[in-house]
């Protein structure tokens, strides 16, 4: 495993805001010396926080997990408040291009590149998923926006609605930096079509931070546009629950069976080595 920090603002060529962060955490399998060929899935994890910090409860546990299962794994170290939208989608977007354009090097199979996200950073990884190429990404990116798009999505306990019936207040606040005309555009469940990557979605019940409205109103959307998608809805289990066992809670739960749904349902769209 070869293992590397990238300054994705140094990389792009573009200027750092103030209080940007922007790194992307880098965990590369190498080949086995039985099959020096091999190329790799890869995925993405975008860890939650309420778009005021970077969790590191769902980091690189999460790259270890899916490495252990044949992943080369990337961490998005994304900025938070008082940063608001488009930064946090703009990084997540060159993480992906870095991620594709850099295919052959790091030994990955450019088609069979996913994203993980919870929480905040499954409105993050949903929007990447979803609407990668709104204008303000493009005027930044231009034509390498057609990199952005990962090939499917997993949402773990995801903010999608920014409307106070279902939202987590914090997060809509932090990611819409208090513009209320972007709670609609950023209410995910407005914006999904047939382009939208295939997802992957759970929540519980007795999430208190984030209501499971939200995932269900995502899953409702994605069926109305015809999109592939799966979704298991839990009962038992606080918010945050990451891998849902002793790691991340002092019980196991039911919950904890998504991570093993999530690789056969990604095994199914393609993601194999």
């Amino acid at each position: 495993m070869k293992s590397f920090t990238v300054d994705l603002y140094e990389y792009f060529g573009l200027k750092r805001q103030q209080n940007a962060s922007g790194f992307l955490k880098a965990f590369v399998l190498q080949p086995n010396d039985f099959d020096l060929e091999r190329v790799r899935p890869a995925m993405l994890v975008i860890p939650g926080g309420g778009y005021r910090y970077v969790s590191n409860a769902e980091s690189d546990n999460v790259a270890i997990e899916y490495m252990s299962n044949g992943y080369s794994s990337f961490v998005l170290e994304y900025s938070v408040a008082p940063l608001s939208y488009p930064t946090q989608l703009l990084e997540a977007c060159m993480a992906m291009i870095y991620i594709r354009e850099n295919a052959q090097q790091l030994r990955i199979h450019k088609d069979r590149v996913g994203a993980v996200g919870f929480s905040a950073g499954g409105h993050i990884c949903a929007s990447l998923g979803i609407i990668p190429n709104e204008k303000e990404i493009v005027d930044v990116l231009g034509d390498k926006v057609e990199l952005a798009r990962p090939n499917a999505i997993v949402l773990a306990y995801p903010v999608v609605s920014l409307y106070d019936d279902i939202c987590h207040k914090g997060s809509a606040d932090n990611v819409t930096g208090g513009n209320k005309d972007l709670i609609s555009r950023l209410s995910l469940q407005n914006r999904v079509d047939k382009n939208s990557a295939p997802a992957f979605i759970w929540a519980t019940m007795q999430d208190g931070c984030v209501p499971c409205e939200n995932s269900m109103v995502l899953a409702m959307a994605y069926k109305k546009a015809g999109v592939p998608f799966e979704f298991h809805l839990f009962e038992r289990g606080r918010h945050g629950l990451c891998f849902a066992n002793r790691e991340t809670e002092n019980a196991f739960y039911p919950a904890s069976a998504w991570l093993e749904m999530s690789y056969v349902w990604l095994r199914e769209k393609g993601f194999d080595f």
